[in-house]
């Protein structure tokens, strides 16, 4: 019998394509992996889900697709091997990754991670696990990486329209049974006015060109002070009672969420740069109406200062996907 021949296969990737068009993005999402991360706790190893493109160019047909799933194994298992990194250096890690082994002028990487975390209820003081989301974006060219790291929490606000009906509502009965304006004010003081609940969500991102990390944890804290009230897993009836309550005594709208979490990261980390970038969302689950609302608001951290001060500002706001990528 003769040698067996030894087939040579083109790179089907690196041909040109039949349409000479660059695209913006192409790669790999829900890649699931158990990530070592350092936090300010200590370190943990937490489930991940990453997602990471590269930008394509004009002549070439696609990008080497298990080529992604290499760099993120060996990113992780450089994590795992050497000192545990922060979730958005692993993120800038693996876009630099992406550049260099793809070939590619630009580079993306996103990271959410699971993050739990064991909190006592707030009358009853149990111990009760909530699960938040660490997140993490980069964009790496040739010349360096950009990233954004951010967390994001449940909660729930307290809608303020509907319970100015229902007070207003309220305060005319009582009136027509006899109670006076004085004891009316006692009343409302004492009882916040009902109203309808909605779980909500808010996400907080925060980047700065110098690539300095941000403490998840403030950021949690920061998320869950901008809504009605933080929310538990476990809880007691007094616990209930006490949620219900704080939120129906700080009712606000998913707008006001938005602006709560900017004041909060311009209060609490007043050491961060005007350049600092800012990326505040909300999104909260509706109750009475078949549809969902959000709000966000991004841009520079200076400009917000500014703005919460009473300046008038004309400057437009720069995208997430803008800032990344400047």
């Amino acid at each position: 019998m003769g040698q067996a021949q030894t087939l040579t296969l083109r790179d089907v990737q690196d041909s040109l394509p039949p349409a000479s068009l660059a695209l913006s993005r192409a790669g790999v999402s829900r890649s699931s992996k158990s990530v070592r991360l350092r936090l300010p706790e200590g370190e943990r190893v937490l489930s991940a889900s990453i997602e990471c493109f590269a930008e394509l160019s004009a002549d070439q047909k696609g990008v080497h697709m298990s080529r992604f799933e290499e760099i993120v194994n060996e990113s992780i298992e450089a994590v795992v091997t050497g000192p545990a990194l922060a979730i958005d250096e692993v993120a800038a890690q693996i876009a630099r990754e992406v550049v260099s082994r793809q070939k590619s002028r630009r580079g993306e990487a996103h990271v959410r991670v699971e993050y739990p975390v064991v909190r006592m209820t707030p009358v009853t003081n149990l111990p009760s696990e909530e699960t938040y989301q660490l997140i993490a974006s980069a964009v790496a060219t040739p010349d360096g990486a950009r990233r954004l790291t951010g967390a994001s929490a449940q909660g729930m606000n307290a809608c303020p329209c509907a319970q100015e009906l229902i007070q207003a509502h309220a305060e005319q009965e009582l009136v027509e049974r006899g109670f006076t304006s004085d004891e009316l004010e006692r009343i409302f003081e004492a009882v916040p006015g009902a109203t309808h609940n909605q779980r909500a969500r808010g996400t907080l991102l925060v980047g700065t060109s110098n690539g300095t990390s941000v403490d998840p944890d403030l950021l949690i804290a920061i998320i869950e002070d901008s809504m009605s009230s933080e929310i538990y897993e476990l809880m007691k009836r007094p616990d209930e009672q006490w949620v219900v309550e704080k939120a129906h005594r700080r009712p606000r709208f998913v707008e006001d969420s938005v602006r709560e979490m900017i004041r909060g990261v311009i209060e609490r980390l007043p050491d961060l740069p005007d350049d600092a970038f800012v990326h505040a969302r909300q999104a909260n689950f509706e109750t009475i109406h078949a549809h969902d609302v959000d709000a966000d608001r991004w841009g520079l951290l200076g400009t917000m200062r500014r703005e919460l001060v009473g300046e008038q500002v004309d400057e437009a706001d720069l995208a997430p996907e803008q800032w990344l990528r400047s």
